[in-house]
């Protein structure tokens, strides 16, 4: 479904990406793992439109979308849930999630306001709450509803759970396990590796902006050092 072959990403005359390089297949969970700074936003930003990449390519379904514009990449059917959430603020929920709503699956549009606030029972209960009054965890469910809302045939999270309580953190993981089940595609750039190792089919560890490992999570499994080397202080 997605394929970036050996994309080089900057920011000025600061080099990010050097021959980055991942995949992921329809119905597949994938992760992106790596300490800060080794380009894993990048990466996403990248695949987006957001940040151009100026080497290699980036294919979705066979189609060359590097030097797209980020509005085409999504229309093509790509869900971004960002880093730091980036919801509207002044925007209820119920405005939030309308506000993105899209059908770019290939069939019938799972993800309606109805369903989306049946997963969410949460946002049902705050819906006339606008962004800026809802707990960091309930803006991380917003965002993720948000995205979900284009009806995507492949979803990013960037750093899903970062700064969230056990909590919600475990319930962001069981809806992303549920997406899994119905055979969502997705890319997921976190650092809970015994989650991730429960719900993905393949990882990517990246340093200094390029792939350092990659594999199954049965070979994650089977190197347990691989977590520390790439992820460790």
């Amino acid at each position: 479904m997605l394929e970036v072959r050996d994309i080089e990403t900057s920011y000025g005359q600061s080099q990010v990406l050097f021959g980055m390089s991942l995949r992921v297949d329809a119905g597949e969970v994938v992760t992106l793992m790596g300490r800060n700074g080794m380009g894993k936003t990048t990466t996403v930003r990248s695949i987006m439109g957001l940040t151009k990449a100026h080497v290699g390519s980036i294919l979705f379904d066979g189609t060359e979308i590097r030097g797209h514009p980020s509005y085409k990449v999504a229309q093509l059917g790509l869900g971004l849930v960002p880093e730091g959430r980036q919801i509207f603020p002044n925007l209820s929920v119920r405005e939030n999630l309308v506000a993105t709503a899209a059908n770019r699956s290939t069939g019938d549009a799972r993800w309606t306001l109805e369903s989306v606030l049946s997963a969410f029972p949460r946002l049902a209960e705050r819906a006339t709450n606008m962004g800026n009054q809802l707990s960091g965890g309930e803006q991380q469910m917003l965002a993720v509803a948000r995205a979900l809302m284009t009806n995507p045939r492949l979803l990013i999270l960037d750093e899903a759970t970062e700064g969230l309580a056990p909590l919600i953190r475990q319930e962001i993981w069981s809806i992303l396990a549920s997406l899994k089940a119905e055979g969502q595609a997705i890319l997921v750039i976190d650092k809970n590796v015994s989650a991730l190792k429960r719900l993905a089919d393949r990882h990517y560890f990246i340093e200094k902006g390029s792939v350092a490992w990659s594999g199954s999570t049965a070979q994650l499994v089977a190197e347990p050092d691989i977590a520390q080397r790439y992820l460790g202080v």
